[in-house]
C-alpha cells in the first residue's frame, strides 16, 4: 500500500485532506504537526518547524509520497521588517530542505500546494489564468511560493522523484477562517453591506475538491511533474456570492448597490485599496488542463460546498 506523509496535518487543508486519504483506503496516511495534537486514527509525527535545518529523517522514514500543505501563509497585516526573506525561510529554503530529504529517503512523488498568487492578483475579464501562463507574482508570499515551485521542478530533473504542483484560489469549506468567515458574520447579523453592484467574476474552490484533486495527483501518472490550477468550475461575482451564502443562512441579503468604482474611490482614501481589488476585481482560472489531463472534475457544485461551509458555520456557534 503507498504510504503518504501530509505536512501540516493540522491546518485547514492538511487535515481534511489527511481524513480524505484515511477513508479513501488505497494509501495510509501519516501527518507532520509542529506541536502535540494528535489526529485520531492517523499516524502523527512531530515536526516543529519548518526551514532549511529541519530534520524530516522519522517522518520520512517508509515514505511513497509527500503532500506539501505546511507553509508560511499569506496575511493582511505582515509585520516582518522583510516579509519576503521570512516566507523564503519557510516556502523557499524549508521546502527544498524537505524535498532533497525526501528524494534521498526513496520517496517517488512531491505534491506541492502552491497558490494561484504565483500567477497573479487579477485577471480581465474572459481572460482566465492557465497553468502554462507566465508567474507575476506580486506579493513576497507569491514570490516566495513560485521560487519554490521553480526549485521543486528543477530538483526533480536531477533526482528519481516526481513533482506536482497544484495552485488553489480561495480555498472555503467547513472551519473556513479570516475574509470568508467575516462575509459570514455580517450576513448572518444582518449588517447592510454596500456590495449589491459589484459585476466582477472570480473562481473558489471548495475544501471537498481541492483535497479531491490532491488524491488524484497522489497516484495519477499523467500528473508527474506538472502545475495544475483548480477551482469549483464556476465562476461568480461578489454580489451573487453574498447572496448564495445569505440563501444557504437563510436570511435576507442586505446588498445596497453602490458601484464598485465608488467602493474604490472611498477604500482608496481609507488606504483600503487592495482589500478593494478583492472585493471588486476578477480572478478567474481555466482549469480545462486539470480536467483533460487527469478525467478529473469538481465533486460538488458551489452551492453544495457553501451549504456544508455554512452548515458548520452554524453548529459551531458562528
Amino acid at each position: 500500500m503507498t504510504r503518504v506523509l501530509v505536512t501540516g496535518g493540522t491546518g485547514f487543508v492538511g487535515a481534511a485532506l489527511a481524513e480524505k486519504i484515511k477513508r479513501d483506503g488505497r494509501f495510509e496516511v501519516s501527518v507532520s504537526v509542529r506541536d502535540e495534537r494528535q489526529l485520531p486514527g492517523i499516524h502523527t509525527h512531530r515536526v516543529p518547524g519548518l526551514d532549511a535545518e529541519t530534520s524530516w529523517s522519522t517522518a520520512l522514514d517508509g515514505m511513497d509520497v509527500v503532500v506539501h500543505t505546511a507553509a508560511r501563509v499569506h496575511v493582511m497585516r505582515d509585520s516582518s521588517s522583510d516579509p519576503l526573506t521570512e516566507f523564503r525561510k519557510v516556502n523557499v529554503d524549508g521546502t527544498l530542505n524537505l524535498a532533497r530529504q525526501a528524494a534521498a529517503s526513496g520517496v517517488k512523488r512531491f505534491v506541492f500546494l502552491s497558490s494561484i498568487k504565483v500567477n497573479g492578483e487579477g485577471t480581465e475579464p474572459g481572460r482566465p489564468y492557465k497553468s502554462d501562463d507566465v508567474p507575476h507574482p506580486l506579493d513576497p508570499y507569491g514570490v516566495s511560493k513560485m521560487e519554490a515551485e521553480r526549485a521543486l521542478l528543477e530538483l526533480a530533473e536531477e533526482v528519481q522523484m516526481e513533482v506536482v504542483v497544484i495552485r488553489p484560489v480561495l480555498v472555503y469549506g467547513p472551519g473556513v477562517k479570516a475574509n470568508f468567515l467575516s462575509m459570514m458574520r455580517w450576513l448572518d447579523k444582518g449588517v447592510p453591506l454596500p456590495l449589491g453592484a459589484i459585476h466582477n467574476a472570480r473562481s473558489l474552490v471548495a475544501l471537498d475538491n481541492l483535497v479531491s484533486l490532491i488524491v488524484t495527483c497522489v497516484d495519477h501518472p499523467a500528473a508527474a511533474n506538472q502545475v495544475f490550477l483548480v477551482s469549483d468550475g464556476e465562476d461568480l461575482s461578489t454580489t451573487q456570492l453574498l447572496v448564495r451564502i445569505s440563501q444557504a443562512l437563510n436570511k435576507p441579503s442586505r446588498l445596497i448597490p453602490v458601484p464598485s468604482w465608488a467602493l474604490g474611490l472611498v477604500a482608496r482614501l481609507l488606504g483600503k485599496g487592495d482589500f478593494s481589488k478583492r472585493l471588486c476585481g476578477s480572478l478567474q482560472v481555466d482549469i480545462s488542463k486539470t480536467r483533460a489531463l487527469l478525467s478529473w472534475s469538481p465533486e460538488i457544485s458551489v452551492d453544495q460546498g457553501l451549504t456544508k461551509t455554512i452548515s458548520h458555520f452554524v453548529e459551531q456557534g458562528k
